[in-house]
């Protein structure tokens, strides 16, 4: 069984540590490309809370564009983040704060 994006996102709010987000506060889009079209997601980070939302924010404090094979990738530790960046398979707009605060390896659990 392959893991899907919506896996990934349905599986964060249950890993998020709270204590490694402090005093973080986000909206995240996240806009994934796939064979069948695209999925987008929320990820909103506020008051220690994580929560995940399927479909577009008004006013996302960052987004990130790539294929969902590319963000599967990069959440397994088999695609280095910073690659992929550098690469153009991972484009990114907003706070770049915010996106790399998703870098912290203590923020979700294993």
């Amino acid at each position: 069984m392959s893991i899907t994006i919506r896996d990934v996102f349905e599986a964060m709010p249950t890993r998020f540590q709270p204590e490694a987000a402090g005093d973080w506060n986000a909206d995240v889009q996240f806009k994934f490309s796939t064979d069948g079209g695209g999925e987008n997601w929320i990820l909103s980070v506020h008051d220690g809370k994580c929560e995940i939302a399927e479909g577009d924010h008004d006013s996302p404090t960052a987004t990130v564009e790539t294929a969902a094979e590319t963000w599967i990738g990069m959440v397994s530790g088999d695609i280095d983040g910073m690659a992929a960046f550098m690469t153009g398979k991972i484009k990114v707009s907003g706070n770049m704060g915010d996106l790399m605060r998703l870098q912290n390896p203590n923020l979700f659990k294993r």
